[in-house]
Order: structure tokens, then sequence, then C-alpha cells
């Protein structure tokens, strides 16, 4: 219901036209519309949760609904005008990887953890504590499937992937993954970046950047060094089927179209 209710909301936010080859909310109901769903289904998710009986919980999944507006408030604030062009790099990546993580990976970390506290789960022989290793296989996870995300902006179809595509997010003016690594390239991204793409034919020459350069398969490169990452926490756990299943969803990540 949380997730759900930040695509209602995100929808509205980004003017968003379709969702899974389909009219947006916003488009068939309007954003009033939306906005409300959005506030109701948050409404039943907390209902839900006050029911779990788990205070840590509650606080827990509390904080994802914070983390999911201060990712999109982090998503609207341009890029601080100060600082050399590797030191804005720096910043840039900064930015992206915490918004990626308020936004996508929040909401998949912070899941895993309290699914093993309402489990019982404990301490493993070495100590561990298994809802850390669950956090950190989620927290990776969701970093991994945003940046994947990222590149099927710029490889997939609009069809395929049910949503606008082709750049869409530089529409946005939103500098993503392959966007940063196609800046480290091409030097003149870094005054697209920071205007984002809103200047006569930017967006068309940031896409000729990024495809001119490695930013695909370096970001590509990236999420696979998440999805590993994950899979590193899961193999600390004891082996079962459920342990083999969140392993194979982890490398699914790497392979989706849409």
């Amino acid at each position: 219901m949380i997730h759900v209710a930040s695509l209602l909301h995100d929808d509205v936010v980004d003017s968003s036209p379709t969702r899974r080859n389909a009219p947006s909310a916003p488009a068939a109901f309007g954003n009033k519309l939306s906005v409300l769903g959005g506030d109701f289904l948050l409404g039943r998710a907390s209902a839900a949760l006050a029911r779990l009986g788990s205070l840590e919980v509650v606080e827990l999944l509390a904080t994802v609904i914070s983390n999911l507006v201060e990712g999109e408030l982090m998503q609207m604030r341009p890029l601080a005008p100060d600082g050399s062009g590797s030191s804005k790099r720096g910043k840039a990546w900064q930015e992206y990887m915490q918004k990626t993580y308020l936004k996508t990976a929040s909401l998949m970390a912070k899941s895993a953890r309290a699914g093993v506290i309402l489990g019982g789960g404990g301490r493993l022989d070495s100590g561990v504590e298994v809802k850390d290793l669950a956090y950190a296989f989620g927290r990776n996870l969701g970093i991994a499937f945003q940046l994947v995300d990222d590149t099927l902006d710029f490889t997939s179809s609009s069809h395929t992937l049910g949503k606008p595509s082709s750049g869409a997010d530089l529409r946005l003016g939103l500098a993503t993954a392959p966007a940063l690594y196609a800046w480290e390239e091409h030097e003149e991204m870094g005054e697209l970046v920071a205007r984002r793409f809103e200047g006569e034919g930017d967006v068309q020459l940031a896409l000729q950047y990024i495809h001119s350069s490695s930013a695909i398969p370096r970001t590509r490169e990236l999420a696979k060094q998440h999805v590993t990452a994950a899979c590193d926490a899961l193999e600390r756990l004891p082996e079962s089927d459920a342990r083999e299943a969140l392993r194979k969803l982890s490398v699914d990540v790497l392979e989706r179209s849409r």
C-alpha cells in the first residue's frame, strides 16, 4: 500500500500520462483524486501497521513514508552552483545515491528488516543480527533496482516500459546515473545538468552524450555490484528455499526490461 501510494503521488508530481501501458491515475481521474487515493492508502497502511503490535516495526515503516517525501524534495532541488567540475560531479553523485535510497531502497531495506523483527529473528553464531543482514539485502537490492530502472529510460521503448521513456527523466530535469557517468566523459554535460536540461536542445544533446559514452554499461555494472552485495548478505544466512528465492529475485533484477 505504501508503494502504490507513492506511485500515485509520483505521477501527480511528474505529470506522468501513463503507467504500465495504461493511463496514469492523474490522467484517468485527475490530480485531486490521485492525491486523495494515495493519502487513503497511506492511512490504511498505517492502520495495518498498528495492528501488528510492534512499536519497532511501526516506527521503522513510518520512517519509510517520511523518506519518500525527503527523496522527492531532493529530486526537486537544483544542483548547487558552487565548486569545480569534479566536486560538482561528486556532489551530484552523492545526492543521486541518497535520493535513490530514500525513494526506492528505503522501503525494501526497512520492509526486509521489519519482516525479520516480526519473525523473531535473532543473532547468528557470528554475532551478526539477522535483521541487519536483511536490511543490507534490501538496501542493495533497492539501489540495484533503481539503477536498472534508470538505464531502461534510455534503452527501452515506451511500449515495453509502460511509461514515457527515451529520456523521460531528462525531460523532468533529472540527472540519473547514466547522465552522471556521461558527465565524466563529456565535461559539457555539467552545464546541462546545472540547468536541469531546460535549454533548447538540451535533452537531445544529453542523449547524444549518454549514448556516445560508456554511461549505460557502467550503470549496469554498478547495479551488478549492488546485486552482488545483496547476495553476499543472503549468503550469511542459513541455507533455505527462501534464501534461494531471494537470491534468484536479486539476479532477476539485472534482467528486467520493464
